[in-house]
């Protein structure tokens, strides 16, 4: 038989681009986890990473500014990443001791080291200025900036989820686990909607609306039994105590 006949049907579908979009992001979101879950230095990063967004807070910085720290912050987080994805690699490829597979893993690791001194450099650049003059009146003027204590409340809220998630080790899909993301997420957006509209004159309106959508979410992933109660009831907390300590203590 010809090379025709080794082809496989034209009705057969491809697998690989049926996935869905859903699917895709689940395996992302396995692998983000098992990285931090397991790789040290994921960790550390993850943990400067909410640091540095919340010392933004501190300081006057503005939204390119901002947009530099987020920027480098995922550079190094992705990198670490492939330095990972690099490791398994080369050790699926030999067990054995052999230069060329040091020099990869090395090779990639100095690729890490690279862009967390570009990022410390970039930090210094933005932060270092604002550190000297930091005072009540900066604080003060913080609190004019209510997109960005959103951005930033969001921002720590996520990846402190991640955090939890990834050291409970609960969860393995883009769904479920100790705690629930949803719950956490949603009721940050209520925080930051109630403290946003306090002084308006429909506040009360705009906290209740958000709250009622923050408990509709919450019940969507109870009931379709993706997280319990306790978990939802963790990423509720979770987003109200980081959302309220940033709006009314910075």
């Amino acid at each position: 038989m010809g090379e025709k006949d080794k082809r496989p049907p034209a009705s057969e579908p491809d697998k690989k681009g049926q996935q869905g979009v859903a699917r895709s992001f689940n395996h992302a979101y396995r692998g983000v986890i098992y990285a931090i879950r397991t790789q040290r230095n994921m960790r550390f990063h993850v943990v400067a990473a909410v640091l540095v967004l919340v010392l933004s807070l501190l300081v006057q910085v503005s939204a390119l500014e901002l947009a530099a720290l987020v920027i480098v912050i995922l550079v190094v987080l992705v990198t670490e990443m492939f330095n990972t994805a690099i490791e398994f690699t080369v050790d699926l490829a030999t067990r054995e001791y052999h230069p060329l597979a040091k020099l990869a893993k090395d090779v990639s690791a100095g690729a890490v080291l690279v862009t967390s001194v570009g990022a410390v450099l970039v930090g210094y650049l933005i932060l270092a200025d604002n550190l000297g003059p930091l005072s009540l009146n900066t604080l003060q003027t913080i609190r004019a900036w209510p997109g960005h204590l959103t951005l930033v409340s969001l921002g720590v809220v996520t990846l402190l989820v991640l955090f939890v998630k990834a050291l409970t080790g609960a969860s393995n899909s883009f769904s479920g686990g100790m705690p629930s993301g949803h719950a956490a997420v949603s009721f940050a957006g209520w925080i930051a909607a109630s403290f946003i509209a306090a002084e308006g004159r429909y506040g009360g309106l705009v906290s209740l609306i958000t709250l009622l959508m923050a408990l509709l979410v919450c019940q969507s992933r109870v009931e379709s039994g993706t997280h319990d109660v306790y978990q939802v009831g963790a990423g509720a907390l979770i987003g109200v105590l980081v959302t309220v300590a940033i709006f009314q203590f910075l």
